[in-house]
């Protein structure tokens, strides 16, 4: 079976590490799926979820964390996920982000100069990521 090592890092901790079959995440050009042995790559990743299909081959027990952004490495038998922000799939809460998505609706709507309006726009982009990451995760079959 043809497995790679693969670590999704935060700035604030190590999310994931282990053996997977199957890595997909969204590229800044689109989806992407990594396999073993993949041509070597340094891309940066958008905010969305990061699907990862362990070793074993279970569907069941696949990871999913969300990240805000961040770098991809891949080597042919190690994989590189360097997040700005990435959360757990168990640990995302939607009540939570569509809160914080309601603030930064709000602070947009008040936000006067560029630099303000560029950083909200952003925050929006992410939240706006990290619900679809939650909406998909609550979709999937057990």
């Amino acid at each position: 079976m043809n497995t790679f090592q693969i670590d999704v890092v935060s700035a604030e901790e190590l999310i994931y590490s282990g053996q997977a079959r199957f890595v997909a995440l969204p590229g800044e050009s689109g989806e992407l799926g990594i396999l073993a042995g993949h041509t070597p790559l340094i891309t940066r990743i958008k905010p969305g979820a990061v699907r990862i299909e362990r070793a074993d081959g279970s569907k069941t027990e696949d990871e999913f964390v969300f990240v805000a952004g961040g770098i991809l490495e891949v080597q042919p038998k190690h994989v590189t996920v360097l997040a700005d922000t990435a959360i757990r799939g168990k640990d995302l809460d939607e009540a939570k982000a569509q809160e914080a998505l309601k603030l930064a609706q709000e602070n947009r709507a008040h936000a006067q100069e560029k630099q303000d309006i560029a950083v909200v726009e952003g925050e929006l982009a992410m939240l706006a990521a990290q619900l679809a990451a939650i909406r998909k995760l609550r979709n999937r079959p057990h």
